[in-house]
């Protein structure tokens, strides 16, 4: 049983059963408030999944590609969690978690997921299905690229959200697959916007 969080685009956060499936599932839009409502969906997920820290097995924590101020608060949040409560956090990356929702709704064909990198950029990642495990077949990606640049594709998804609820099944089913989950880093593609300034010169 995981606790599933992501932050990348806005802040979502559920825990699921590899047997049962998706357990409980909160989500907030609103990509501004990533560190007011992290820990409010967390508590949120655990009491309406009738689930304690003890009775969890991992921390699914979505690793992006997401804008770095609002990426790094789920993560810092899976990675506090986690250390607090003993359990080993793995990688998702988040585009994965849309891909996967995608597939089980279609399974056909090559699939673009694209979500907004700010500064008028995208994020995407090219698919073409399901493997055996039932997770997300990646060929190309997670990019980062101006509109124009993005590669077109018949069948695209702009994701304006990521859902925790399959970033956790897709966790739990890479670990059933016995594959390694993917390093707890964040993928932001591109420098943050503060930088240190150069040292001033002293005479």
């Amino acid at each position: 049983m995981l606790l599933a969080i992501d932050s990348s685009a806005g802040t979502a956060a559920a825990v699921v059963d590899g047997a049962r499936g998706i357990l409980a599932e909160r989500a907030v839009a609103d990509t501004l408030r990533h560190a007011e409502v992290v820990g409010e969906l967390i508590t949120a997920v655990l009491r309406e999944a009738g689930v304690g820290v003890a009775d969890l097995d991992a921390v699914a924590i979505g690793v992006g590609p997401g804008p770095f101020t609002g990426l790094r608060v789920g993560m810092a949040a899976g990675r506090a969690f986690a250390l607090a409560a003993a359990r080993p956090a793995l990688g998702v990356v988040s585009h994965d978690a849309v891909a996967a929702a995608a597939y089980e709704a279609d399974p056909s064909g090559e699939l673009l997921v694209v979500t907004d990198a700010r500064r008028r950029e995208l994020y995407w990642s090219r698919y073409r299905g399901l493997d055996a495990a039932g997770l997300p077949i990646r060929d190309e990606g997670p990019a980062l690229a101006r509109p124009a640049d993005v590669p077109a594709r018949e069948r695209r998804i702009d994701a304006t959200a990521v859902p925790a609820g399959m970033l956790g099944l897709v966790a739990e089913r890479v670990l059933a697959a016995g594959r390694a989950p993917a390093p707890v880093v964040p993928l932001y593609l591109r420098s943050p916007d503060v930088t240190l300034s150069a040292p001033k010169r002293v005479s």
